[in-house]
Formats: C-alpha cells, sequence, structure tokens
C-alpha cells in the first residue's frame, strides 16, 4: 500500500508542479552561467602595476625629459606592489591596489597622505579620450580599493587601453602614481 502512494505522488499534478520548477531554476542557472562568462570575456582586465618613474631622459636643451602618458604629468616616484582592475561594459571599475608608496624623499616608504582616483584612456596617445572615477583615499600601508563607475561610460571597445592610477580626488586632475598592465586574452590560462 505504501509504494501505491508513493509512486501516486510522482505522477500526480504535485510531482509536475515540481519538475517544472525544477527545469525553470535549472534553466536560470544556464542562462545566469553563460552570461558570466560573456561577463568575463567582455570585460577589461589589468593585472599588476607599474610604480611611476618619473624622469625619462634629458631633451637636447639639456633640461628633463618627464615621463608624460597621455597628456598626464608624473608625480614623484612611487612604487606599487600589486594591482588588478576589471572594468566592465557599464562602466563599472574595480581596481585593487596594494602597497602604493612613496619612493623617494623624507616621506619614502608612506602612503603620504594621499587620495587616488583611476582615470582609463582608450584611444591612441594623441587623441585618447579619458574616463575617470571619483577616488578613494589611500590606506597607511598603500592599499586602496575603488569599487565605483567612470564618467562618461567608455566605449564598448576601447583601443589602446591606459590605465592611470592618479593623486587626488578630483576626476580629470592629478599628476599619476602608477599604471595597470593590460591582460591580454592568453594571460587567462596563466591564471
Amino acid at each position: 500500500m505504501k509504494n501505491y502512494r508513493i509512486g501516486k505522488l510522482w505522477t500526480g499534478g504535485a510531482a509536475d508542479s515540481l519538475r517544472r520548477g525544477l527545469l525553470v531554476a535549472l534553466l536560470a542557472l544556464t542562462i545566469t552561467g553563460v552570461a558570466a562568462a560573456q561577463y568575463s570575456d567582455d570585460a577589461l582586465r589589468f593585472k599588476g602595476g607599474i610604480g611611476v618613474i618619473n624622469v625619462v631622459g634629458q631633451n637636447s636643451d639639456l633640461t628633463v625629459k618627464l615621463n608624460v602618458v597621455r597628456g598626464v604629468n608624473p608625480g614623484a616616484p612611487w612604487r606599487i606592489a600589486d594591482l588588478t582592475a576589471t572594468i566592465r561594459s557599464d562602466g563599472h571599475i574595480r581596481v585593487v591596489g596594494r602597497g602604493l608608496l612613496l619612493a623617494n624623499g623624507n616621506g619614502i616608504g608612506t602612503n603620504a597622505g594621499a587620495s587616488v582616483h583611476a582615470t582609463l584612456f582608450c584611444g591612441p596617445a594623441a587623441s585618447a579620450t579619458a574616463f575617470d572615477e571619483p577616488g578613494v583615499p589611500l590606506e597607511a600601508d598603500g592599499d586602496f580599493r575603488i569599487d565605483n563607475f567612470l564618467s562618461p561610460v567608455p566605449p564598448a571597445a576601447c583601443d589602446s587601453p591606459v590605465l592611470l592610477i592618479r593623486s587626488g580626488a578630483t576626476p580629470g586632475q592629478g599628476v599619476w602614481f602608477a599604471a595597470g598592465i593590460p591582460k591580454l586574452p592568453e594571460d587567462n590560462d596563466k591564471d
């Protein structure tokens, strides 16, 4: 008698509803997984950072040649231990920086009380367009986290991307302290 009741439970209307619910849930998980995979492929990524070297040589008139990147002047020498950044097509930017510290002078090894913001440049060096976010203060050890949106929203295809970490919390202003290293698609297999 018990086997008959259990069999009837799995073939009745309740079982049909349960099967439909499970099918919908499985379909939703599949779609979410595909969307997540597409998100990660479309995002612009940076892995690793380069601290600013402010002087790159000497001009013919014997003046110092500054390391100007995309029209942004360099700060004093800074070093960065690590940087990762992800920028989605909707302009959402996440940056995690570690150990952004002054690399010269009496304040060497400190954060110099600085705040930083991220600027993404898209396009060739001579005519690149800048996209900024408001920024954050550096922690005592030079660590920082940015989780914000770039303004304006960058184009879906950002040609020749350059990510600079700049001084201050005013978008579009400030010298650069560090740069992100673009993560190439073939680098995905190395993680």
